[in-house]
This record gives C-alpha cells, sequence and structure tokens, in this order.
C-alpha cells in the first residue's frame, strides 16, 4: 500500500498481511473482473433456476429459507483531494455496522466504485470499518473507468438533458450508472441498492432488501420521494402550460418527482422491461424531455423523476423515512410558502441523508 512504501520491509509485509487478512476473513475482496468470473463459474455448477418472479427466495434442504446475497454499491472517487468525502464515507459504514444484523447464510457484497488515486484510501476505510463485522461480507472493487467505458454508448444521448453545463462529457456518464446497471452486471446479480454516501443508518439495512419484496409488477425501481420543491421549479413551462397538472405538486397526492440517494435497483427487473428498456433509446428520451420541457442538472435522479411523470408503474415508491433528506436549500431560494408541504416526513427515520452538505443529527 501506498503510505508503507517508505517504510521498512517489515512494516510493509504487516501491512500487505493485515490487507490479505482482511480480504480473506470477510469473504475475499475481488476486482469486478474475478467477481464476474466466479458468480459465472457458480452458476455454471448450479442445478436450473427456478422461474425469475417476485419475491424468489432459494430454499434449503429442510425447507427453510436460505441466506440472501446482499449487494450494497457505493460511489468513491476523487476522494484523495476531499477530507470531507472520507469523513462522510466513514460515518456512513460505521453506523451501517452498527445497526447491521443479517440472518444466518446472508452475505453483504460491498461494491466500491472508485478511481485509481482513491483506492486505497477506500480500501483502508473499508477495512477499518468492517474489523469484526459479525457477518460474511466480500469487498468488490469497480474501476471508474472501465464502468465509464461501458456507460458512454448507452447513456451519452441524455446527458445532454440531465447534467450541468450544455455539453455532453465522457466523465459525466459515471453519474447515469444506475440507470444502466443492469446492462453492466453480470446476470447473476439480480438485485442491487445503490447509496450515496452522505447517509446515517439507523435501522438494519437488511429491512431495506425486504423491500425488493413489495414491488408490484412491472415495478423495477424503488426510489423515495424528493423532499423538496425542486421539480415543480424544473417544470415550471410545463406546469404553466398544464395548470391542473400534479407534476411538480407535493405529497400525497402530487408527483414531486424523485431523490436518487437510495435506490433499489431490481436488475432483473429491468432486463425484462421492454418498456424500461424502451425509455432509454435516444429518440424516447428526446420525446420525453419536450413534452416536459425538461432540462435538468442532476443525472439519475433527473431521468427516474421525468420518467416517473409519464410511467410511474416502473417505480416502488419508498417512505419517506427511507431517505429523509435533510437539505432546505429551495427553503430559502424563492419557495417558503410551500416549503413544508414537500419536507414533511411523520415516522421514525430509517436512514438520513444529509444532502447539499447539511448536518446529520448526532445519535
Amino acid at each position: 500500500m501506498g503510505w508503507a512504501r517508505s517504510q521498512p520491509c517489515a512494516l510493509a509485509l504487516a501491512a500487505a498481511l493485515a490487507v490479505c487478512a482482511f480480504y480473506y476473513l470477510g469473504g475475499g475482496g475481488e476486482t469486478f473482473s474475478s467477481a464476474t468470473r466466479r458468480l459465472r463459474a457458480t452458476r455454471a455448477a448450479a442445478p436450473p433456476a427456478t422461474p425469475p418472479g417476485p419475491a424468489r427466495r432459494e430454499r434449503t434442504a429442510a425447507g427453510g429459507e436460505a441466506g440472501r446475497a446482499l449487494h450494497l454499491l457505493m460511489m468513491f472517487t476523487k476522494a484523495e483531494r476531499s477530507p470531507a468525502l472520507r469523513g462522510k464515507g466513514q460515518a456512513a459504514l460505521r453506523s451501517l455496522l452498527r445497526h447491521g444484523r443479517l440472518r444466518r447464510g446472508d452475505g453483504l457484497h460491498l461494491h466500491l466504485v472508485t478511481d485509481s488515486a482513491s483506492r486505497s484510501i477506500g480500501e483502508e476505510l473499508l477495512r477499518d470499518a468492517m474489523r469484526g463485522a459479525a457477518f460474511r461480507h466480500q469487498v468488490i472493487i469497480h474501476d471508474v473507468s472501465e464502468l465509464t467505458e461501458k456507460l458512454f454508448p448507452i447513456v451519452e444521448a441524455m446527458q445532454k438533458h440531465f447534467s450541468a453545463g450544455s455539453g455532453t462529457y465522457y466523465s459525466d456518464s459515471i453519474f447515469f450508472l444506475s440507470v444502466a446497471m443492469h446492462r453492466i452486471m453480470p446476470k447473476e446479480i439480480t438485485q442491487i441498492i445503490q447509496v450515496d454516501l452522505d447517509l446515517k443508518y439507523k435501522a438494519n439495512i437488511r429491512d431495506l432488501f425486504e423491500e425488493f419484496d413489495n414491488f408490484q409488477e412491472g415495478a423495477v425501481i424503488g426510489i423515495a420521494r424528493e423532499m423538496q420543491p425542486v421539480y415543480r421549479h424544473t417544470f415550471w413551462q410545463y406546469r404553466r402550460e398544464n395548470p391542473q397538472t400534479r407534476v411538480g405538486e407535493p405529497p400525497p397526492d402530487g408527483l414531486p418527482g424523485f431523490n436518487s440517494g437510495v435506490l433499489l435497483l431490481n436488475l432483473e427487473a429491468m432486463r425484462r422491461s421492454k418498456l424500461y428498456n424502451q425509455l432509454l433509446e435516444p429518440g424516447m428520451v428526446q420525446k420525453l424531455t419536450e413534452k416536459y420541457h425538461f432540462k435538468g442538472h442532476l443525472g439519475d435522479q433527473d431521468f427516474f423523476t421525468m420518467v416517473g411523470m409519464e410511467h410511474p408503474e416502473l417505480f416502488h415508491v419508498l417512505d419517506c423515512t427511507w431517505n429523509r433528506q435533510l437539505c432546505t436549500w429551495w427553503k430559502d431560494h424563492g419557495y417558503s410558502d410551500v416549503f413544508d408541504q414537500y419536507f414533511r416526513c411523520d415516522g421514525e427515520v430509517k436512514i438520513y441523508h444529509g444532502n447539499c452538505n447539511t448536518p446529520i443529527p448526532e445519535d
């Protein structure tokens, strides 16, 4: 590791052994490519799978429920120049582990999307956080450049509609990872949750995975409502032309848009959905952006919001307590009269989201 290069050989060897022990005891640290090969080999050796369906479970020989593979993905890039990002990641992982209670046979697969400069920082952060974890876990590293190369041809056309600035930049593609995750992840991974780093967990992460079982027929993504009047503002022209619309209106009867801080991606359903994959086509994206006069800058969140206005059946709406956003920026920028209608969230918070650098309440 980089921090040990200038130290005596004994220290370097000890550090290397510590890293190896972490991955070995935790269930294995792999690159995306090696994990994919292992998953495919396991799949090939297994008996034929039962037909896909909602809430599908493997069963043990005794008839009981087998363990569940819990895939959780986080983005961790440019950390070498951002101590604040490292602090957020550390706090998020600590709270996740503090409340995490997996069942016997479950395994947590942590996917870390990172760049070369941030990789060693991310690995050290994970090693420290996962030390002493009381359940099986595995770390899989994804190189952001490799993912971007695969994403760009799929999302290039939509970037100009949902990215800051007027151009389409290759590096922006990673902000649309969730949109096309089903085309990048190996088919052996059927469900994955993507989360922001600025979160604090107050509930068992396994309970969030149980939300997949509540998806209605046709739903492919689980996501919570946006808790600010962001899209009341973004859809201003469409709202002016359609004064009776629910688009941009607050809950419970309105369509305030979505927030992508917590995303449940049913990859198997995304792959099977003819409608969802049609909506990724450049012509469909262009058609919808013209209909709604839409120009955003929040990447995947904007895409899901616009699609949700047209096809709400594709989404399972998470309760606000699973993504209790704390940012109040729009309250002081023209929407104080309606802000509380969007911001209200009743119930015991399960995940706090400190978006726009908002401090998260201490325990």
